[in-house]
């Protein structure tokens, strides 16, 4: 019986390479020194607002989906100007609103992952036990798909739940956060009593946001920072002006503010009367305020990768992985330079701490590429959504499955993107996000041996040679080497992995490879032209004509030339 060969998996169409956008703002803290007096008047202060801009973010979500003219803004902002002020009442209806919208893009995106999950499922449960049908697979056994079963009627419910909220237009929305809500049913595991949670289930429910506005002194009117000498000042609420001690209803703390990070932007935008959002937020583990400061940035237009490599920069390619990052250095043409670079990177304990860990990584990175000159960085556009919203179906199963799963689910990707992207741009780096597809294959099937033979001492694993896939990539190269390119004798001269598409000079003491007759000629040596060579199996005119005389010697003749020569 002739063995069938199996279908020839087809390649997925890669998509083109871009550069990521600037940062479209920026925002920076600094700490309020606050007396207890005053620490009881931000308190006050942040405790009056939260509760209005709670009621107005239930009157909004009460509105539905409506357009803009229609979500009634105009008359709950009356209704909390007689509370608190008119500029006070602009900015809690705005974060009401801005809430809302992002509900609403969180419900759309739980249907999309939902209908997703679902979608996969139910194929696999059309297939036979162990089975195929078409190009899905079955589930192994019986015991799998009634769990499968199960799932999907898990899945479905919630989806309809969803579905019925998206259409009511009524998010669900827990002011101070779902997760901290949560929490209060297990303060044991979270190591915290009563009372340090209420602490912070408070301090997150406290509203001290300003709204920047343009021509209001030193971009502020209601928190206001003197640029001089870093006064803080407050418009106090109408209920509480009795507790101001300035004119107007004003209260000034004693404390000032720097703002050390990013301070000179700060003061362009201070002295100029530009808008400069505040908020004084309170940390209750630390117990300390702070203020933060922050505004939008003028739009910037950054150089496309085809320009990039027109200019004939280096780049460098990184590949993120969950416990380390990968990098290597990449010339115009693609070829990889120096060692291979291991950025440690452990994403554990707290937020704060997996945050400086990541910034420490962006921070070496950015170090590396400027010490090279090179233009800019390159990295996949991961995003891991599809894979984690069908889980285990894509994902393997069983203990493997689920390692490989817990690995995807520590790779900090877009939080990596945003710090590298913000982080860069000011250092004067471009970042350019390639197709994420096929890197990791590739850069083990194509570099990942050459490179090892480059660098003995060191040890290159295939995410090393996914990062040069991912700069060839960015600088418009095939992500293989080029072919033709051999080795010479390893007593003789070291293998270089290349994939250079100009000439690059051999290092003295190395051989080329043996020259043929089909060799083109550099030009510095002489040999036969091909036509000249005598042939031993002519063509159908050359048999009809006869052989043709040459006055050119064979190669065995050419040989013993020297010798003929001697013995005549």
């Amino acid at each position: 019986m002739p063995r069938r060969h199996k279908k020839k998996r087809e390649l997925r169409t890669l998509a083109a390479p871009f550069t990521v956008a600037a940062p479209t703002g920026a925002r920076i803290r600094d700490r309020l020194c606050v007396t207890t007096e005053e620490a009881e008047v931000l308190w006050l202060v942040g405790e009056h607002l939260g509760h209005h801009q709670r009621a107005d973010l239930a009157e909004r979500v009460s509105v539905g989906r409506v357009t803009a003219k229609d979500n009634q803004r105009a008359a709950r902002k009356k209704n909390l100007t007689a509370v608190s002020s008119s500029r006070w009442a602009g900015a809690m209806t705005r974060a009401s609103q801005d809430q809302y919208q992002l509900s609403m893009r969180v419900l759309f995106d739980e249907r999309a992952r939902l209908r997703r999950a679902t979608g996969t499922i139910s194929r696999r449960l059309a297939a036979p036990c162990g089975k195929h049908a078409g190009t899905t697979r079955g589930y192994a056994d019986q015991a799998e798909r009634y769990e499968k079963q199960r799932r999907l009627q898990i899945l479905t419910a919630r989806l309809a739940v969803v579905q019925a909220r998206i259409e009511s237009g009524r998010p669900s929305i827990v002011v101070g956060g779902r997760r901290l809500a949560k929490l209060r049913h297990n303060l044991d595991k979270a190591e915290l009593t009563v009372e340090e949670w209420r602490q912070r289930w408070m301090a997150e429910r406290l509203f001290l946001t300003a709204d920047g506005e343009s021509g209001a002194p030193f971009g502020n009117y209601t928190i206001s920072v003197h640029p001089d000498n870093g006064q803080v000042s407050i418009v106090l609420p109408e209920p509480l002006r009795q507790l101001a001690n300035a004119p107007r209803g004003r209260y000034d703390l004693a404390c000032t503010v720097a703002f050390s990070h990013r301070r000179e932007e700060w003061l362009d935008r201070a002295m100029a009367n530009r808008a400069v959002r505040y908020d004084i937020v309170y940390n209750p583990v630390r117990e300390r305020w702070y203020l933060d400061a922050s505004w939008s940035c003028d739009p910037v237009v950054l150089p496309t990768p085809p320009e990039i490599q027109a200019s004939g920069e280096r780049l460098l390619g990184i590949d993120l992985n969950a416990d380390h990052l990968a990098a290597y250095l990449l010339d115009p043409h693609g070829n990889p330079i120096g060692d291979p670079i291991t950025v440690p990177l452990e994403m554990s304990g707290p937020a704060s701490t997996r945050d400086g860990r990541l910034r420490t990584a962006v921070t070496e990175l950015i170090r590396i590429a400027k010490e090279h000159s090179c233009a800019g960085i390159a990295v996949e556009n991961l995003g891991f959504d599809d894979a984690r919203a069908v889980g285990r179906e894509t994902m393997g199963r069983g203990g493997r499955g689920k390692t490989f799963r817990r690995t995807v689910a520590g790779i900090p990707t877009a939080r990596f993107r945003e710090r590298l992207r913000g982080m860069a741009f000011h250092q004067g780096l471009v970042v350019i996000a390639v197709d994420p597809a096929y890197t990791s294959i590739w850069g083990g099937q194509h570099w990942q041996r050459p490179l090892q033979q480059q660098y003995q001492k060191i040890t290159v694993t295939r995410h090393h040679g996914a990062s040069v896939t991912i700069g060839r990539r960015a600088l418009g190269h095939r992500a293989r080497r080029r072919p033709g390119v051999t080795a010479p004798d390893q007593r003789i001269g070291q293998r270089r992995a290349t994939g250079q598409t100009v000439h690059v000079p051999r290092t003295r003491g190395t051989v080329s490879p043996p020259r043929t007759a089909g060799t083109p000629n550099g030009g510095d040596k002489t040999r036969l032209r091909q036509g000249d060579q005598l042939t031993l199996f002519p063509d159908l005119e050359d048999r009809s004509r006869g052989h043709r005389t040459t006055s050119c010697p064979d190669f065995v003749e050419l040989a013993n030339t020297d010798q003929h020569a001697k013995n005549g």
